[in-house]
């Protein structure tokens, strides 16, 4: 970002936080409508990086309308063993090339979506009910996935997908969001608006985006009544992630307790992750698991497996990774520049 670009923005973001805040005064409602109406246009639109055009030229496009817009679809393979990938916010289907890639290999059939607003896809706005509403489609055209791999607020949308009936084998977030109370918190802090006006946003979801659905705002967190879901969960996430906290996924381990698996990596960041040879060699490996997986009722509340920088009970600061395995820890040699994973359960 230019520092020009950054002005910009800064100066953007105080007029609009001048106007939200005293058009709360006078007509809240009015305030929270429009200000969820900004946080639901991405700021920007992700391009295609270097290979990502080869990627996309090899798969069969489709089309899907919602809502008046134009949704573009991704299938690779035969269609046998379909495995769905969700993308994030401000992303596109292709920053999860590397797990086509690998699914691919292994005899798996891809299928992805730039999202309303993102991508390929038009629109200048998107939410988490057209998140849901593709992947359902998707999910109709396709029948049930072998499994869902789904990225930031992805993973978000796929649990509030899957609470709705779309059926999927086993779940993988990376790097996601848990809780639909921390994106709009984060909005309203990030802009420095009044509480009424989070407040007012929440009615608007709730009368407005999903007026027939009761108890609406509580599920819409993939945190709610895990039982529910019923399929094994693997997370992974990065300890220094800049744009979701790990605490996010922490939340969704406690949640679903014995179902869940999370691995936490070092130095990957929020995108770095999606490329990176160990997290997609462990998403893969779980997606391929056909072994029986238990799920309990009972979440254990335990905490996640510590993040340390420790190796022979020395500090150590260097770039080569280190690979830790509950419940002991040992030295391993991960290929060169790929992430630091540490195992646990919550």
């Amino acid at each position: 970002m230019s520092p020009t670009t950054a002005l910009v923005q800064t100066i953007s973001r105080t007029a609009l936080r001048t106007a939200l805040n005293t058009t709360s005064l006078l007509a809240p409602r009015l305030a929270g409508r429009a200000a969820l109406a900004v946080s639901l246009r991405p700021v920007g639109r992700s391009g295609l990086r270097p290979g990502e055009s080869e990627l996309l030229a090899d798969a069969r496009i489709g089309q899907l309308t919602v809502n008046g817009k134009s949704v573009v679809t991704h299938q690779w393979g035969d269609g046998s063993r379909p495995v769905l990938l969700v993308h994030g916010w401000e992303s596109r289907a292709s920053r999860l090339g590397a797990f086509v890639t690998a699914l691919r290999e292994q005899g798996y059939s891809p299928v992805a979506f730039d999202a309303p607003a993102h991508g390929a896809s038009s629109g200048r706005d998107t939410s988490i009910a057209e998140y849901r509403e593709i992947i359902g489609r998707l999910h109709a055209e396709h029948g049930g996935f072998e499994a869902v791999i789904a990225h930031s607020f992805g993973v978000l949308a796929t649990f509030f997908a899957l609470r709705d009936g779309v059926e999927a084998r086993r779940v993988v977030g990376i790097g996601g969001v848990a809780e639909f109370d921390w994106i709009i918190d984060g909005f309203c802090t990030l802009l420095g608006l009044r509480e009424r006006i989070a407040r007012d946003m929440r009615g608007h979801v709730e009368r407005i985006m999903f007026p027939e659905e009761p108890d609406i705002w509580r599920r819409l967190n993939a945190t709610y009544r895990p039982e529910e879901i019923g399929a094994p969960v693997l997370l992974l996430h990065d300890e220094h992630d800049d744009r979701v906290p790990l605490d996010q996924s922490r939340a969704l381990a406690r949640a679903y307790g014995e179902s869940v698996r999370l691995v936490v990596t070092r130095g990957l960041g929020h995108r770095r992750i999606l490329g990176d040879p160990e997290v997609v060699a462990a998403a893969l490996d779980f997606v391929r698991d056909e072994r029986p997986h238990a799920v309990s009722s009972e979440p254990r509340v335990e905490p996640v497996v510590r993040v340390e920088s420790v190796v022979r009970d020395e500090p150590v600061i260097r770039d080569e990774p280190v690979v830790r395995d509950e419940p002991g820890v040992r030295d391993a040699a991960p290929r060169p520049g790929s992430a630091v994973l540490r195992r646990g359960r919550p």
